[in-house]
């Protein structure tokens, strides 16, 4: 089932402060150690976290390792606090992407870890295909697309590997399972932005 589209808009330029940075990730790290110990993801305990980090958003974990994909899962709607959703997807990607096989305790040190904070999904209205493109920000939008059955997102970071608008959509639909030259008036098309938070960005913070 499709999500219902938001009114909601949201900023992603602005980001969580380094501290705020850092305990996300160290959450996300910790939930896969957790996982690996006891096969399910770490519950974090509300009460001492900070207010940005309680509040609900959607989040998608990136795992690599040696500079190669090694696991990515996440939510595209908020349904539960930001730092338990990273949690979740943390271990989920270490161990429920049907691409890769379960993280093992030996990958763990080398493992490099990116989250994506998600702002929450805009309906995107269009006549055509070619009135859709014409919309899409390159290097700005990730995208979620649905028809029937079939449903694919890209967060922004595809971008990175994609930087052609007409590329982008074209692997966007055969990630959704649908042909590079289809189009049909149902489909339906959201936009998002994302944080993006990797290890970089919280050196030097003690």
């Amino acid at each position: 089932m499709a999500p219902m589209p938001s009114t909601e808009t949201g900023n992603a330029s602005v980001p969580y402060s380094r501290l705020e940075r850092r305990r996300i990730l160290g959450v996300a790290r910790a939930s896969i150690a957790h996982g690996l110990e006891t096969g399910v993801a770490l519950r974090v305990s509300l009460l001492s976290e900070a207010e940005a980090l309680q509040a609900p958003r959607a989040t998608f974990v990136t795992l690599k390792q040696a500079g190669e994909l090694r696991g990515c899962i996440g939510s595209l709607e908020a349904r539960q606090a930001l730092i338990q959703d990273v949690a979740d997807n943390a271990w989920n990607a270490a161990s429920r992407d049907p691409r890769f096989p379960p993280l093992t305790a030996a990958e763990l040190p080398g493992l490099a870890i990116e989250v994506s904070v998600l702002t929450p999904l805009e309906v995107m209205e269009f006549d055509d295909e070619a009135g859709l493109l014409a919309q899409i920000r390159p290097g700005r939008d990730g995208l979620l697309i649905h028809w029937g059955r079939h449903r694919g997102t890209f967060l922004p970071a595809v971008w990175e590997q994609l930087p052609d608008v007409t590329e982008f959509w074209t692997h966007l639909k055969r990630k959704a399972g649908l042909p590079p030259d289809f189009w049909d008036d149902a489909l339906l098309c959201w936009r998002y932005e994302a944080i993006k938070i990797t290890e970089y960005d919280t050196e030097g913070v003690t």
